[in-house]
C-alpha cells in the first residue's frame, strides 16, 4: 500500500473508517449501482464469474466494516440459482469508496475468481473486451465532442453538427462552420490510431490493424479533398483537453472572420 493509504488506515485504529470510504449513497437506482461497479471493474465485461457448463453470472464487489476490527473488507458476490455465494477478497485501505471498489476487483482477478464472458454467437468481436471497446467508440455525440460543442456554444459560435462540408462528398465532419469553411473532426483514439493511446487488440491483430490503417488513409484523403476545395481542417484527438481544443477552433473561426472583413482582402 502507498504511504497515503497507510496513514489513512492508521487513523482508523481507534475510530471506524469514514462512510465515504465504503458506503454507497442512499437512494441510488439499479442503473447507477451497476455503473459504479462497471467503472471500478474496468467494464461490465470484466465482472463475470464462470459457473460452468457455459453459464456465467455478473458479480459485484461489496464493502463491509466490521465494528470489532474497524477495517474495510471486500467481498465478491454473485447470484447462482437463487443462491448468493460470496468470497472474501481482503482488506482495503483507501479513503474513497471508488478506490476501494477498484482495489477489490483487482484482488478478485488476482485470485482467479473472474473471467471475461465469451461473445455471443455470431458476434463480430473476438472477445467481450474487444466488443466493449468497439461499442464504446461511438461515431456521433461522443463525450469529447459534446464537451467541445458546449464550450464553443458558450463563446457564441454556431455550427452544424455531423454534416457534410462538401455536399457531393460522402464525408461527414463532427462540426461544420459553413461561412468560414472550417471542418472539425473529433477523432477517437482507437479507431483513428492515436500514436499516444492506441492499444491494439491481442486477437485478430491483422484485421483490426487493417481497419485502423484504412481509417487513417481515409482521414488523409478527406483532409486533402477539403483543403483543395478551400476548407480549413481541424482534427482533435478525444484525449485532448477540451479547453485547448476549443481554443484552436475559436482562433481559426475568428481569424477567418477577420480576414473576410479586411478591406484589403476584398
Amino acid at each position: 500500500m502507498t504511504g497515503h493509504t497507510s496513514s489513512a488506515q492508521s487513523r482508523w485504529k481507534h475510530d471506524s473508517p469514514p462512510d465515504r470510504a465504503w458506503k454507497g449513497r442512499s437512494g441510488r437506482t439499479r442503473a447507477a449501482i451497476a455503473a459504479e461497479q462497471d467503472r471500478a471493474a474496468g467494464g461490465r465485461h470484466r465482472r463475470s464469474v464462470d459457473l460452468g457448463e457455459g453459464r456465467f453470472a455478473r458479480a459485484s464487489v461489496e464493502l463491509k466494516v466490521l465494528p470489532d476490527t474497524r477495517r474495510i473488507r471486500a467481498y465478491l458476490r454473485w447470484s447462482d440459482g437463487g443462491k448468493s455465494p460470496a468470497r472474501y477478497l481482503g482488506q482495503v485501505e483507501h479513503e474513497t469508496r471508488a478506490a476501494n471498489l477498484t482495489e477489490g476487483w483487482k484482488m478478485a482477478w488476482e485470485k482467479g475468481l473472474l473471467t471475461e464472458e465469451p461473445p455471443t454467437e455470431g458476434s463480430w468481436a473476438s472477445s467481450r473486451s474487444v466488443r466493449a471497446v468497439m461499442r464504446a467508440n461511438r461515431s456521433k455525440d461522443t463525450r469529447p465532442e459534446l464537451r467541445l460543442r458546449s464550450l464553443l456554444h458558450k463563446q457564441g459560435l454556431r455550427y452544424r453538427v455531423a454534416a457534410r462540408p462538401l455536399p457531393d462528398l460522402r464525408r461527414t465532419a463532427d462540426l461544420v462552420f459553413p461561412k468560414p469553411k472550417i471542418a472539425v473532426f473529433v477523432d477517437g483514439c482507437y479507431w483513428h490510431g492515436c500514436p499516444e493511446h492506441l492499444r491494439e487488440s491481442h486477437k485478430n491483430v491483422e484485421f483490426w490493424r487493417s481497419k485502423i490503417e484504412g481509417n487513417q488513409a481515409r482521414d488523409a484523403e478527406t483532409d486533402r479533398l477539403l483543403r483543395e476545395a478551400g476548407w480549413t481542417v481541424i482534427r482533435v484527438w478525444e484525449h485532448e483537453a477540451p479547453d485547448a481544443s476549443a481554443a484552436r477552433v475559436i482562433s481559426a473561426v475568428r481569424a477567418s472572420s477577420a480576414d473576410r472583413h479586411d478591406p484589403n482582402n476584398l
